[in-house]
């Protein structure tokens, strides 16, 4: 396993605070020359494109004031300017990895429902489709379902909290470790953040799922697969069995440890994403673009303090 995050370089000249349009204006422009690229295999259907799509994670938003180097109410504007480069961008879709709300001291249940509305909209604003993973805070004083009804997952049948879609050439599918030891839903708090499962049934349906898949697979995951410790999905070996079993899976994307990581286990890239809501003001926002080439090639550019890393090519 590879732990090694690079350190990710300033994208400003010089020491002043940009404003977000002067940043937007810049990263664009400068993007190509900040990505990194890999080979994975199997490669996208002949004829696709490729697929670009964005990432953002662990944004926590609630009305409630900052706690160590959690700054919750920031997240509506760092989210929005992530929305907006998105769509400046044109990417296919936008993912975010849980945890997108938080909750007050009272744990009251009208106001969280509030803090994800307000959340929500800003999400929104993307002008595409765009994708929901579930995380630990998302039901931590409201239940599963009342998390999925008040958010909308582009094309995928309302109330499902894992599903899969495809997007030019390649598959993705979306994971839900929100359960119990014994596979309850987590619900208004009922449970121990570190004890996180995907249970029987799912990874049944994952394995149906990725039999029918046809070209390169990447999972998007709340809690992290290629870690044992209290981040982890308790049954993270055999979750990885069912995707290195498959042959056709080249990378999980993550949120959930903050501070972001990279693994690759059995060549399956693992990415864990930073948090949006760790740090005061625009320079420590965190997103990323994700790019399928039509040869197969994955590009992941970070922006803000998110890491562009690069991907060593997946062994044959």
């Amino acid at each position: 396993m590879n732990n090694d995050y690079p350190a990710n370089r300033s994208r400003s000249a010089s020491n002043r605070i940009v404003t977000r349009r002067e940043f937007l204006r810049a990263s664009i422009a400068t993007a190509g020359l900040s990505q990194l690229s890999c080979a994975v295999r199997p490669c996208p259907t002949s004829g696709s494109k490729g697929c670009r799509f964005g990432i953002v994670t662990d944004c926590h938003y609630a009305d409630i004031e900052a706690q160590g180097t959690r700054y919750y109410r920031q997240s509506l504007d760092k989210l929005g300017e992530c929305v907006e480069l998105m769509n400046a961008e044109s990417v296919d879709f936008l993912v975010e990895l849980g945890d997108i709300k938080d909750e007050n001291a009272g744990r009251v249940e009208r106001e969280t429902i509030g803090y994800l509305q307000n959340i929500e909209s800003v999400f929104r604003r993307f002008a595409g489709p765009r994708y929901h993973v579930l995380g630990n805070h998302d039901m931590d004083s409201i239940s599963k379902q009342q998390l999925l009804g008040s958010v909308e997952n582009t094309g995928i049948e309302a109330g499902r909290s894992f599903y899969s879609f495809d997007s030019e050439g390649a598959h993705f599918i979306v994971l839900d470790a929100n359960y119990t030891a014994d596979g309850t839903d987590y619900d208004h708090g009922n449970f121990d953040w570190t004890d996180a499962n995907i249970p029987g049934f799912e990874l049944e349906w994952l394995c149906g799922d990725l039999d029918r898949a046809r070209g390169p697979v990447v999972a998007f995951v709340h809690q992290l697969l290629d870690d044992s410790g209290a981040h982890g999905v308790r049954n993270a070996v055999e979750v990885r069995s069912v995707l290195e079993g498959s042959g056709k899976v080249a990378a999980v994307f993550q949120g959930h440890q903050h501070s972001g990581c990279y693994n690759i286990i059995r060549g399956i890239h693992y990415y864990t994403l930073k948090a949006v809501v760790e740090g005061s003001g625009e320079e420590n926002n965190s997103y990323a673009i994700v790019e399928f080439s039509a040869s197969g090639d994955i590009t992941v550019t970070g922006y803000r303090k998110a890491v562009s890393k690069q991907l060593a090519a997946a062994a044959s």
